[in-house]
């Protein structure tokens, strides 16, 4: 078995993130298996050396090792170029150059109607039916969106929570759309680039948040497409503050640093989320 934690450096890791982190640990310790670190900083505009340093520090405190060297996706970019350029040439991928409220407006025609998926407003294909020219190069400036229709009509199947899970490329089209592969300001997306560094990885379970549930059959397609082995998906519940609201990165409140400061254990973090100390 091998497990990952990958954080984004865009602010303090808080008890959401411990509670994930700690899953996989625990799970690939008690197989007997490996637990990865990797940092997912492909967002540069908000990624900061101060709370990268801040991941490892407030990690080693939990008590949590990892195995192998740490890997930063900003030090991958070409990886993800390669497969953008292939997918490319592929004719799977077209240029997209509408904007928030573009798709907000369209969504909002009558014969539309909004519909919202992992990545929010369900993207109705407004710029699929632009001229693309594949013999050339895909700009890295630009958003690049995958056309569900150029996908195999296949089943795909997957284990998540330990119940078989299956989505068809209907489903797809239907509760995601056309997502984004290429970004304008990072080059690559979420999807794609933790579909690639999964696989380079040999990541053979994803333990992460129910937040991230709906997104998987993006990436299961991904991994079909692409060729790549599909993991064993561990999506658990999600820490919630006393009124209900899951954290997130500016909830400083709720950060691992913060109860450091004022005295809290490692035993007392996992008594807070729910696990045996």
């Amino acid at each position: 078995m091998i497990t990952r934690f990958a954080p984004s450096p865009t602010g303090p890791l808080h008890l959401g993130h411990a509670y994930s982190a700690l899953l996989a640990h625990d799970m690939a310790r008690a197989a007997g298996g490996q637990f990865l670190l990797r940092i997912e900083d492909i967002d540069q505009t908000r990624a900061r050396p101060a709370w990268e340093a801040q991941i490892y520090d407030d990690l080693r405190w939990l008590g949590l090792t990892w195995d192998g060297p740490v890997w930063r996706q900003s030090d991958r970019m070409e990886s993800y170029y390669k497969v953008i350029d292939d997918l490319w040439q592929r004719g799977h991928l077209y240029i997209c150059t509408c904007t928030r409220r573009d798709i907000q407006d369209a969504l909002n025609a009558p014969q539309e109607g909004a519909a919202f998926g992992p990545d929010g407003l369900i993207y109705p294909g407004t710029c699929k039916h632009r001229r693309r020219d594949i013999n050339r190069p895909p700009p890295r400036d630009a958003v690049l969106r995958l056309e569900i229709e150029t996908l195999e009509d296949i089943t795909l199947t997957f284990v998540n929570n330990g119940l078989q899970v299956a989505s068809t490329t209907d489903d797809l089209h239907q509760s995601v759309g056309d997502f984004v592969i290429g970004r304008k300001d990072s080059g690559t997306s979420y999807h794609l680039s933790v579909v690639i560094d999964d696989a380079a990885q040999g990541i053979t379970d994803v333990v992460r948040g129910a937040d991230l549930a709906d997104a998987t059959q993006i990436h299961v397609a991904l991994q079909h497409l692409l060729g790549m082995p599909t993991p064993t998906y561990h999506h658990h519940k999600l820490i919630r503050d006393e009124n209900g609201k899951r954290l997130a990165k500016r909830d400083d409140a709720k950060a691992i640093a913060k109860f450091r400061a004022e005295g809290a254990t490692p035993a007392d973090i996992r008594q807070m989320v729910g696990l045996a100390p």
